[in-house]
């Protein structure tokens, strides 16, 4: 705790003054979602209080390198919930992108080149995804249902529903991208640098305003002249882009495709959303809160593990964690809105 000396020459500020300040201090040092970061601290060490070896550095850092697969999808999903879109085709665009990049780089194919290919086809199913939605005139969700199924089957047919091996791991590709940097994987770097630059984007351009704009009402942001079609693409178009990344860092990693992988995932990236404090009546979105949301989930995930409990309840955990999450976040708000209210 840290002591002040007061002066008493100097006017001291009310509470009220007080609690203003610390929530400017939080918006200017990006912290806003301390709520989340005490969440998963707290979990931490519950788990460490009744298994200490999961406190140990190299146990962390793996957790959070698994998560970082579906943190990834996250930062997409947050701009999807800040429009009142959601994308549940994003664990087959992964899965689709593994596949295409795999089987390029077994033909042949450079696997840096490999996977810039693979990051371009998560792009391009995005963008379908988002002219499927303005030629038909539904909502992104009923698309993304039936594109779900599609490009997951697109990548059981291409690799007959086998595993693409034989790939070539002494490649720079798989000896960088699969291994670690300044002692974290680079999977942890991409995650963090992705978030990064997303959040900048969400908070501080016009595309990000825009996309706020769309999700606080979309009848006023279309009056104001921006282009929601548009707009809907380009997100969903994001959203693929990510999958396609996430799943480079992916095959880097196991140096073969899997066609069935990335099975829930769209779920996973929807709740660590969720639970990092994106509401889903659009209009808001934390990058930061996804990634954060991720790692609760893989630590969650891990602490089953390490309590012995069976792996099938890791399903029924993360819903349970989602409804609390939610339930929390739902009563912070009705919190907040009474103190505006008394404070007004």
């Amino acid at each position: 705790m840290i002591a002040f000396t007061l002066d008493p020459a100097r006017p001291q500020h009310s509470p009220v003054t007080s609690s203003r300040g610390r929530v400017v201090v939080g918006r200017i040092l990006g912290v806003d979602e301390l709520g989340v970061i005490a969440a998963l601290v707290a979990l931490v060490l519950v788990i460490g209080l009744f298994h200490p070896t999961f406190l140990h550095v190299a146990q962390l850092v793996d957790v959070v390198e698994q998560a970082a697969f579906v943190g990834i999808l996250a930062c997409g999903m947050t701009f999807l919930l800040a429009m009142r879109e959601l994308d549940l085709s994003v664990g087959s665009v992964y899965a689709l992108s593994i596949i295409g990049a795999a089987i390029l780089m077994q033909s042949g194919v450079d696997p840096w080149l490999g996977a810039v290919a693979g990051i371009a086809l998560g792009c391009l199913l995005g963008v379908v995804n988002g002219v499927i939605c303005e030629a038909i005139k539904i909502p992104s969700i009923i698309t993304t249902l039936g594109t779900l199924s599609a490009y997951r089957g697109l990548a059981l047919a291409i690799s007959d529903g086998k595993n693409v091996a034989d790939l070539p791991r002494t490649h720079t590709f798989f000896t960088v991208v699969g291994d670690d940097l300044f002692g974290l994987p680079v999977a942890v770097w991409v995650l963090l640098l992705t978030a990064l630059v997303l959040t900048i984007v969400l908070r501080s351009t016009r595309f990000g305003t825009n996309v706020r704009s769309i999700g606080s009402n979309p009848e006023a942001a279309r009056f104001s002249g921006i282009s929601v079609p548009r707009t809907r693409i380009k997100v969903l178009a994001l959203s693929g882009a990510l999958a396609g990344l996430s799943g480079m860092l992916t095959l880097a990693f196991f140096a073969s495709g899997d066609p069935t992988i990335g099975n829930g995932y769209e779920l996973q990236a929807i709740a660590a959303a969720i639970i990092g404090g994106t509401p889903l009546r659009g209009g808001s979105g934390t990058v930061w809160g996804s990634v954060l949301g991720a790692v609760i989930l893989g630590t969650v995930a891990s602490g089953l593990v390490y309590f012995g409990v069976p792996i099938n309840w890791n399903l029924f955990a993360t819903g349970v964690v989602v409804l609390l999450a939610v339930a929390l976040d739902s009563l912070l708000r009705r919190r907040r809105a009474a103190t505006t209210n008394f404070l007004l």
